[in-house]
Order: structure tokens, then sequence, then C-alpha cells
């Protein structure tokens, strides 16, 4: 304790320019929106809310230089009249837009949180360590500390989407009951989130409803507009979110209200979010704020994570729960978290920000810049930053256990708890049928816009084939064209396919964007197979009958109708069970630089198997022969091509002597004389495409079904806890 208060009285002689909060009165460099004289009374809490709904008008009023929006919540009951209120300045209303649609919010409670991970901290594996703390309907709730404190981690626990390594011990309780939140009562936004470049705002909004909500298509229109209003996306509505050729995309903080916007169509009570000023500048931050501001007071939940903010945003706060190193350093309003550094010995400089000070206080980083600019001090004062942090850290810790902050806490969190109120229902879900067909489609208005991943890939396929089809020209149908001619089917094939490789990109966006919605049970692995492979076949049908067509007649094949429909089928069947394997790749990898080198050796590694630089049945037996030669579906595709042009022709030698076309093959490449063999190379690059789609099937329900099973089972556990 003596090591304590030196250290607590070495900074409070250092720092002879600060002055409590209870003594300050805000200047112009806050913007706390806290009535005047706040500062000065005593901290308070406000009482256990009633669950009925709460109606928000949102007024437009002349005054001065400019319009605000004067925020009047009419509470349905009195006991919510004490939620803050204040006048902020007005985000752009589109023009008769005067009252904003009210939401009904939920208390949320955890009690004694504690979370485990193996692994994750060198001394301890706890993550989080017995937190307590709550949010209210109309309000947000920030959770604050430097970088591995465990914000995320706590961020994740409430909401019931810990990592399967985490375990949890405590209670969260939603409107006072050990219930779980059910599907579209509460949204949560990841803190990178992959969305779709080359849709609008509007459109990727629209989709996103449709595969969320089921009803009408004429009600989900509404729910976006409402969601694009909520986030102040009006004037981007209608601009591509990732950029085109010719039109600019979103910047960094339009992107990211984007992503709230999309979980706000669900029209949740709860919405958590992770780093809601991730990589956004200053005034992209306030903006952002001040719209989730709006939100929150219309009624809805807010809980969000932040590492700092600017003293302006900082304002905004309706309570903040302070973090460091899992530990809980202070929860209550904010206004009271500079009373209680005030009262640990740490005031906060005026022309400081209060972020900045909580993360100066307890970053243990800052002690690594101390010692490296020991040397400096002759020409920069570092006087503001010269007390240990562990010992800052101890001091908060202890100070506000013992405080009446804490007591507050936990009297609020028993009246919550006291009473259940009523129980979050599901809103329902779109059927499969109507996601497959939204996944479909958006897929389609995706690949007509992205030229660089498909028609792009469509140009170089068709400069591939003329190349191929040029050097092969000319062949004539003499006995010695034929293995010139398989020459030609075997080049075509395996460099077409390879040449798909430039599809990786697209399909990680499709993976990546898969399992973001997963997260948030937009969508479902059986589902974005059927969508995918629906969308992809009109393309690579246009891929196939068009380089088929070019290859087919400057090649010579035989001029027939139906053995060129077989060629085309042939080529179509190979392209797909190539789409599945890059699937599998990008499903394991989801790496573009990895996938496609793995790809480029899986595709070397089948062209040698494939039977054309050694026969099929003189290759070495244990590797090659079984199981490569097999597995290569370019034997398949290149046998059966062979055989649907030699089989049943003969070729003449000298005068009288004819020999048939499979025996002028058969020293070129292996096929078989059964009249039904071509069918069945068709029959088995089919069964490669329904094989490949399982295999990704699995691998898409493995690696998000983990995060799954454990929200299911932390579902299950709070209802068991809550039946006894």
């Amino acid at each position: 304790m003596e090591e304590i208060q030196s250290q607590s009285d070495n900074y409070r002689s250092s720092s002879s320019s600060a002055s409590s909060p209870a003594s300050r009165v805000p200047s112009s460099n806050f913007f706390y929106l806290r009535k005047p004289g706040s500062l000065r009374q005593p901290i308070s809490f406000e009482d256990s809310p009633e669950w009925e709904d709460t109606d928000v008008d949102a007024r437009v009023e002349e005054g001065g230089d400019r319009d605000t929006i004067n925020i009047a919540i009419t509470p349905a009951s009195p006991s919510l009249s004490k939620l803050n209120s204040g006048s902020l300045p007005s985000p752009p209303l589109p023009e008769g837009a005067v009252v904003a649609r009210k939401t009904a919010g939920a208390s949320v409670v955890w009690k004694d949180l504690t979370v485990t991970i193996k692994g994750k901290r060198k001394y301890s594996d706890k993550v989080v360590k017995s937190s307590n703390g709550y949010a209210l309907p109309g309000t947000m709730t920030v959770i604050m500390g430097p970088a591995r404190s465990g914000k995320s981690t706590l961020l994740r626990a409430i909401a019931g989407r810990l990592h399967h390594s985490a375990k949890m011990y405590g209670e969260v309780f939603v409107n006072g009951a050990k219930s779980h939140m059910p599907y579209g009562s509460y949204g949560f936004v990841e803190r990178e989130t992959s969305l779709i470049g080359s849709l609008t705002v509007r459109e990727f909004l629209y989709y996103s409803a449709l595969l969320q909500l089921p009803g009408f298509f004429c009600q989900k229109k509404s729910v976006v507009e409402d969601a694009i209003h909520a986030m102040s996306l009006g004037d981007y509505a209608n601009k591509l979110i990732g950029g085109h050729c010719y039109m600019k995309g979103l910047h960094s903080g339009e992107r990211r209200r984007v992503s709230i916007a999309r979980e706000l169509v669900m029209r949740p009570h709860i919405l958590f979010i992770d780093e809601p000023l991730y990589h956004l500048d200053s005034v992209s931050a306030l903006l952002m704020m001040v719209t989730l501001k709006k939100l929150a007071s219309t009624g809805c939940t807010l809980i969000f994570t932040i590492y700092q903010s600017s003293t302006e945003v900082f304002g905004l706060f309706d309570r903040i729960c302070l973090l460091s190193n899992g530990n809980t350093l202070f929860f209550g309003e904010t206004l009271a978290c500079l009373q209680h550094f005030s009262n640990a010995g740490f005031p906060c400089p005026i022309m400081q920000s209060p972020s900045d000070h909580f993360l100066r206080a307890i970053n243990t980083d800052f002690d690594r810049i101390i010692a490296m600019c020991k040397n400096w001090q002759d020409d920069h004062d570092f006087s503001a930053v010269n007390m240990d942090t562990a010992v800052a850290i101890r001091t908060l810790e202890a100070t506000y256990k013992t405080s009446a902050d804490a007591v507050a806490v936990e009297n609020m969190i028993a009246r919550l708890t006291d009473k259940e109120g009523p129980f979050l229902k599901s809103k329902g879900k779109a059927g499969s049928g109507t996601r497959i067909a939204v996944l479909t489609w958006r897929s389609l208005l995706i690949m007509s816009r992205e030229w660089k991943y498909y028609w792009l890939r469509l140009i170089l396929c068709m400069l591939l084939t003329l190349c191929v089809g040029t050097v092969f020209s000319g062949l004539g149908h003499s006995l010695s064209s034929v293995v010139t001619r398989v020459a030609a089917v075997f080049v075509f094939i395996s460099f077409a396919s390879l040449l798909s490789i430039a599809g990786v990109p697209a399909l990680l966006k499709e993976i990546k964007i898969y399992a973001s919605e997963e997260l948030n049970q937009h969508s479902g692995p059986l589902v974005f197979l059927f969508g995918q492979l629906l969308s992809s076949i009109p393309f690579l049908f246009l891929i196939s009958i068009s380089s088929s067509l070019v290859f087919y007649f400057l090649v010579g094949l035989r001029d027939e109708f139906g053995l060129l429909m077989y060629f085309v089928l042939n080529f179509f069947l190979c392209l797909l069970v190539n789409e599945g394997l890059m699937l599998v790749v990008v499903s394991l990898w989801q790496n573009v630089f990895w996938s496609i080198l793995t790809l480029v050796s899986i595709h070397v590694v089948m062209m040698l198997a494939a039977g054309y630089f050694r026969i099929r049945n003189a290759l070495p037996g244990p590797l090659w022969t079984y199981p490569l030669s097999y597995i290569a579906f370019h034997t398949y595709s290149i046998q059966g091509i062979l055989e649907n042009e030699y089989l049943w022709t003969s070729f003449p030698v000298g005068q009288v002597r004819t020999i048939s076309g499979y025996q002028a093959l058969r020293s070129a490449y292996d096929i078989s004389l059964d009249v039904n063999s071509k069918w069945k190379n068709l029959l088995v690059l089919f069964l490669m495409v329904v094989g490949y789609r399982i295999v990704v099937f699995v691998l898409l329900y493995f690696h998000v079904g983990k995060n799954r099973s454990v929200l299911k089972n932390f579902q299950c556990n709070r209802d068991k806890k809550n039946t006894r």
C-alpha cells in the first residue's frame, strides 16, 4: 500500500494542471450531452426499467444557425424518465421523415462472468475475470480497454458467441431471465465484415433482408429503407459498396455503417458491435457514434467495444466498462469514471481526452515507451507519463472494489434480475427454397458485374482456345493425325482447367461472405452450395459452349451434331469438377496465395497421371496408377472425348488393309472398346461433381460448425439452469 500511495502522490504532483472533474465546469472541449450542473451531482443509476415499449419522436426544429434533432423520450413508465437526453447535431434527414421508428429494447445483465482460454495468456488462462455489468434499453454501453484486455471476449461471452476453445463461467440475464437470445432478437457485427463490393448499398441490404426475414417482398423493402435511414446512408443507397471500374466505392466509415445496417434489417432488440470505430478517422468516428446515439434513442440496447475515442465521442457514451488484463477496473456512467480516476489519485488533465487518459493509466505498453525515452528527458517533458502502470492498475482495481460505484452496480443487477420480463421471441426465418433462390440470383448479379473474375476469365479461355485451335488446325483425318489430335485434346482440357484457377479470388470472396452470413444464421452450408452451383452453371456453360465450338471446328473433329453435343457436355462437366476442386482447396486454406499454389500443384500432378505422357496401363502401379490416375478428372474427360471421336471409325493402311480407331489410338492413349464407355466417363465426371461438393459441405459445416455448436450448447446450458 505504501508503494501504491507513493506512486499516486507522484502522479498527483506531476499533474499540477489537472483538476478533479467534480470541480470543473464543462467547456466547449467536452461533448458530454449532460444537463448543466450534472458534474456536481452525486453518482446515481437509473431505476429498474419496466418492460413496456418507449415512444420516441424525432422533431426537426429551427434554432440558431443550424437545425438540431431534439430527442423527446416519452416513456410508458415513469421509471424510464431518467434516461439521458440531449441535443445532437442533426444528421441529414430525408424529406417527410419526422418520426423515428421505435424499438422495444431489452435489459442485459452479466454477473460474475469469467472466460478462460487455454494458452491464450502467459500467466493465466483467464481472459475475463469476474466481470459484472448491465445494459439498459435506449442506452450505449461501451467496453473499453487496451489491446489484449479481453474486450471482444467479454462481448462475445455476453452474446453467446465464444470460440469453441473458450469456457465461460457466470450468468447472463436477458430481461431478468437466464434465457438465450433467439434468432432475430439480437444482432452481432464483427470487427471485420465481408461486404459485396459489386452491389449497391440498397441491393446489399435488400438481399440480406430476403435471406433473413420471412414474409413478402414488399414488406422487406420498407425494412431496408428503415435500416438505410437509421444509419444515415440515404446519400449512398444507390452507390456501389466496393467500387467499380467506372464508379467509386464507399469509404471505410460508410462501409462500417453498411455492415451495421445489415443487422438492423431484423430490427433487433439488442445490438452487439465489435469495434465500431475500427479503421475510422476522427470525423468518421464521430459521425458513426452520433448515428449510433440516434439509433439508441429509439430504444435499442447497444453494447460495443472500443479501444480509444476522442473527447466528443467519449461524451456520447452512457456507461463504460473499463478492462485491463481481464480485470474490471470500473463500470458505471462515463462521468463517474472520471471521478473514479480522480479518487484513485489519477485525475484527468483538462486538455487531455478522457479515453487517452484512461488508456495511459492502464496500458502496460507505456512502461516500455518510457524506458525507451529516458535518454530524451533533457529535450522532452515526460512528466505526464511517469507512473508505473502496474501500480495504477492495482490502485484502480482496489479503489473500485471498495467504492460506492461497485455497490451501486450490484444493487442494480439485483433489481434487474429480481423479476423476469417478457422472453424475446424469434422472428422466424426465410425458407431454404427462398434462400437458395436469393443466393442464386445475387450470385448471378455479382457475376454480371465482376468483370475481372468472370468475364476476363471467359476472354482468357477464348484466347487459349484460339491459340490451341490455330496451332493444331489443318490436321486432316489420316492415320498420322491421330497422335497430334490426341495432343490437341490433352492441351485443351488441361490448360483450360488450369486457367480456371483465375477464379480463386472470386470463390474466396464467396466463402468469406458465406462465413459472415453463417455466423449470424443468415445462411447454411447446403443453401450456399446449391446457390453457388445454380449460379455457376450458366457461366460455366457459356464458357464450355463458346470454347468447344471454336476448338471443335478449328481442330477438325468429326462434323456430327451428336458428337459435338457430347464434346460440349464433357467439357462442361470437366469445368464443374474443377470448380468443385477449387471450392475444396479455397475452403481449406481461405488464402489466395496458398490456394493458387495448391491448385497448380494438384493440376500438374493430375496432368502427369492423365495418361498422355505415358499410357495409363504403363504407369507405375503403387502411386501413379493407383490412386492418382483414377483421381485425375483429366483422365475421364480426355478418354471420353477420344472414344467419342474414334470409336467405330477406321483408317486405311495402304490400298487394301484398314485399322480401327481403337487400334490407331493404342499407342497414343488408353481407351475402351465398350460402346457405352464414353457415357460411363461422363457418369464418373458427374459423380466427381457431386463428390467434391459433398467434401465442401463437410468442410463448410465444420469450419463454422464449432462456433455454431458452442452457441447451441451455450443456449442449452442457459435453458437448463433456467428450468432448475
